[in-house]
């Protein structure tokens, strides 16, 4: 894959200028007065039939290389999940604990004339 930046190629890229170029037609349309509004719905379908062309009819074949490449393996991706289960578990234990204090706070009156 000579042709990657980071490991993702071309088409990643492309969608994503598709995506960025309609949501700011998009916007632009919004803020229109009138019909103009609705030129919204034709960018947005413009942008998905782009998208689905792109991703049904690849540029390259899917053939496999005739040779192995190498297989890296994440042998610690269980832990990695275990760990981030325990971790928004606590988070949220904690935010709801929270949360009371935060509305059973008391709110004194303030006085009605101050002499």
């Amino acid at each position: 894959m000579a042709s990657t930046v980071l490991e993702v190629g071309t088409g990643v890229f492309v969608v994503a200028i598709v995506w960025i170029a309609a949501l700011v037609f998009g916007m632009m349309l919004l803020r229109a007065s009138g019909s103009a509004k609705l030129g919204v719905i034709p960018v947005f379908l413009l942008a998905l039939t782009i998208t689905l062309a792109l991703v049904f009819f690849p540029r390259s074949p899917e053939t496999t290389p005739p040779f192995k490449e190498i297989e890296i393996v994440d042998t610690l991706f269980i832990g990695r999940y275990v760990l981030l289960a325990v971790v928004s578990t606590v988070f949220l234990v904690a935010f709801f604990m929270l949360l009371p204090f935060h509305f059973l706070e008391p709110v004194y009156a303030k006085a009605l004339r101050t002499h």
